[in-house]
């Protein structure tokens, strides 16, 4: 084989793994990079008002609203702003926390407990119009129950107030991730 030869082969073998590597680049849709492409596009802020809070532990809309404006920023595209005027609302209520006894010594004294909380939420845009979905149970209802346990062992040094935060942040966790575009 000549040299000619040779380097027309090479320079056609060459343009053939450009053309597949662009392709694969480019591809059909406009694909992108990151958490970015989890997310609806035409969105770029959220409001999210202070969580109301049905329950006796009056703490527990703040420090809910405070988990979820951080989850949003960190795992999101989008932008948390106080204009009630934004692209969409994330709406929230806290409506139950209970404390469970799970086992006891023979003295009666408590060793592990589970904190639960019940939280509503429903995300809407500007128009009304619903973006999160609870799409394995259709309901009348227009929002998604999310409801989070935690286990504390108070002779391990855990308290109530480490369990409820944790709680809270995996609550934030869930409902992020249901602001996901579905597929």
């Amino acid at each position: 084989m000549s040299f000619r030869t040779q380097r027309r082969h090479t320079t056609a073998l060459l343009s053939l793994f450009a053309t597949i590597f662009a392709g694969c680049l480019i591809g059909c849709a406009p694909y992108q990079l990151g958490n970015a492409a989890l997310f609806p596009q035409n969105i770029r802020t959220v409001h999210v008002p202070i969580i109301r809070n049905a329950t006796f532990r009056e703490d527990l809309g703040v420090r809910l609203t405070e988990s979820l404006t951080k989850e949003i920023e960190l795992r999101t595209p989008y932008k948390v702003t106080a204009d009630p005027l934004a692209d969409t609302v994330l709406r929230c209520e806290v409506i139950d926390e209970t404390k469970r006894v799970l086992t006891e010594n023979d003295a009666d004294y408590v060793r592990a407990l589970d904190a639960a909380i019940q939280v509503r939420a429903s995300w809407s845009d500007r128009q009304g119009r619903l973006l999160m979905k609870n799409s394995i149970v259709p309901t009348d209802d227009l929002t998604i129950l999310f409801s989070q346990d935690e286990r504390f062992v108070p002779e391990a040094g855990q308290s109530i107030d480490m369990a409820t935060q944790k709680a809270l942040e995996d609550l934030a966790n869930r409902i992020v991730s249901q602001m996901e575009a579905r597929w």
